[in-house]
């Protein structure tokens, strides 16, 4: 099976509104994907601050977690905040670490994350 590749906040959002680039669409389509535990927290405040209309109750994104792996921030994960080459909001640097902490590629536009040469990107 294919490595499980990671999806930062922004692709799961982008990827529930159609809005993909052809790139990110055939690395998902070819792979497991998987998200932190706390990208389903940033979408939750996202809503609440009005910047997004998707909700954690929505039937389409229910639907899609079913499908794919949600990874917990736990011991692991922080124990690689430390090896972090980058700083970013507290979210992102959790994303980047659940990556390194199960070696999976993580698929960002973030082009903080992107300049990290430690983080295995998608």
């Amino acid at each position: 099976m294919p490595t499980a590749i990671n999806l930062d906040t922004h692709i799961v959002i982008e990827g529930l509104l159609g809005k993909l680039r052809p790139r990110e669409v055939r690395l998902i389509r070819r792979h497991p994907v998987g998200i932190s535990g706390i990208v389903l927290w940033e979408i939750s405040r996202l809503r609440q601050k009005g910047r997004i209309t998707l909700s954690l109750d929505d039937p389409e994104f229910l639907d899609w977690l079913g499908r794919v792996t949600i990874w917990p921030v736990d011991l692991a994960v922080c124990r690689r905040l430390g090896q972090l080459d980058f700083h970013s909001d507290p979210a992102d640097e959790l994303i980047a670490a659940t990556s390194l902490a199960h070696q999976a590629p993580l698929l960002t536009r973030d082009s903080r994350i992107r300049g990290s040469r430690i983080v295995p990107l998608a």
